[in-house]
């Protein structure tokens, strides 16, 4: 098979690590040809703290997807999420020497260079800087200026900021494991690819990612990525309350959690029990499902409150009004019984659950249908996009926004990717030199 036709998204999650190979079909859909899981030991809340056992879990899911595909792995699209990532607001401007001569991108290069060099917390670093519209001599809400006449050229930036540190940890993992990074974004930015459509993003709606570790959040409005938060735990703090509560092993409270668990108590009646295998001997454990549910209720009510929280803190009052397309939830998290109908009836919003199979062929895979595998696939699309955009690289790109974000299909969206790839470019430059 050739290498030019096919990608490699690696998710490198708190409770699994997910190797995805795929391609592209003839109707633009994504055909998967191996995927590899392996249990990740060696992080934790999105954060790289075993480098060892991160890399021998990377190995594993990276073996299991070549056996399965025959094909051999050599570069991979990277996810990066984790409590360290942060977000902020930032507005800048430059003012050019001739406004007699049109706006192009050299200007909105120095523009978005300008906010590279903004002063962090000693040990982060920007990650991405995302223009969000423009302003030209003082008129407002432009979203391409390319093209325009004018002396000063102002812009609104999201800025997302990480944890140096973190970073080339997962990067150092990756070369270890014997591969080569051909891409790195937000893991969010990637769920939202596989699971959001353009007229969600388009109307405004809140992506909601509950991982193992950390639950992601994403807010888009007018097709543009608004807001980005990171809350520090996931559906592993709630396996962590059964095993507390109920005194029993972890292995038993997750699956109590995935089989019978409920995010709405009020369905299950007292006289529900499951039976849970005693230790060694030892009689078996009783427990009801009521007490079960009550469990996971506290701890999910309290993860979709601060999600909520940062949704308010985006657009205080007016939120509700401004997300017309409300919340969608993905991630593993998502899959708990019932936790629609609870975010709900929390946030007063439209709720629905995010599955990645929109962009995959027919004949997918069941599993990948799951919202667990969403930011794998929307790696997995990045990198395709990667190679796309690689074989028919036109050095023309006059006329491009570089205002709107995240989508892999336009050539409109394409300016953003390319003043990422600079950053990319230097984090692997970092890599092969600090050996």
């Amino acid at each position: 098979m050739e290498q030019d036709n096919i990608a490699v998204g690696l998710d490198i999650g708190t409770t699994k690590i997910v190797a995805m190979i795929g391609k592209t079909n003839e109707y633009g859909k994504i055909e998967t040809l191996g995927i590899g899981n392996a249990k990740s030991l060696g992080v934790h809340r999105g954060v790289v703290n075993n480098i060892t056992q991160t890399i021998q879990s990377i190995q594993q899911a990276i073996e299991e997807a070549e056996s399965v595909s025959d094909f051999k792995i050599k570069d991979v699209v990277v996810g990066i999420a984790g409590q360290h990532i942060r977000s902020l607001h930032h507005s800048d401007y430059i003012t050019r020497p001739n406004s007699e001569k049109v706006i192009d991108e050299n200007d909105i290069d120095k523009l978005i260079g300008q906010v590279h060099k903004l002063v962090m917390l000693p040990g982060e670093e920007i990650i991405h800087v995302l223009p969000q519209d423009y302003k030209v001599d003082g008129q407002a809400e432009i979203k391409a200026p390319i093209g325009m006449y004018g002396g000063r050229l102002e812009a609104n930036f999201h800025v997302v900021v990480g944890q140096v540190s973190s970073i080339r940890n997962i990067g150092r993992c990756i070369k270890s494991a014997g591969l080569e990074l051909s891409n790195i974004t937000l893991e969010p930015l990637a769920s939202s690819e596989a699971v959001l459509s353009q007229e969600e993003k388009e109307a405004g709606v809140a992506l909601i990612d509950i991982g193992g570790g950390t639950t992601d959040l994403a807010i888009f409005k007018d097709g543009i990525i608004r807001h980005t938060a990171v809350i520090p735990f996931g559906g592993n703090v709630i396996t962590e309350d059964i095993k507390e509560g109920c005194s029993i092993i972890e292995k038993q409270a997750e699956l109590l959690k995935t089989k019978f668990g409920s995010a709405w108590p009020g369905e299950n009646k007292e006289n529900e029990i499951v039976s849970i295998p005693g230790l060694r001997g030892r009689d078996p454990k009783e427990i009801t499902l009521k007490n079960l549910s009550k469990i996971i209720h506290a701890r999910v009510v309290e993860i979709i409150e601060q999600a909520y929280l940062e949704i308010k803190n985006y657009g205080h009052e007016e939120t509700k009004k401004k997300l017309i397309a409300g919340i969608v939830l993905t991630g593993g998290g998502a899959e708990l019984k019932h936790i629609k109908q609870l975010v709900e009836y929390i946030t007063g919003m439209d709720t629905r659950i995010g599955y990645p199979n929109e962009h995959l062929a027919g004949d997918s895979d069941v599993d990948l249908l799951s919202p667990s595998y969403a930011t794998a696939v929307g790696l997995l699309m990045k990198g395709l996009h990667q190679r796309d955009k690689s074989k028919t690289s036109s050095t023309h790109s006059a006329g491009r926004s570089s205002s709107d974000e995240t989508t892999f299909d336009g050539t409109i969206k394409e300016d953003r990717k390319s003043i990422f790839e600079k950053w990319a470019d230097k984090f692997r430059e970092f890599l092969d030199n600090a050996e």
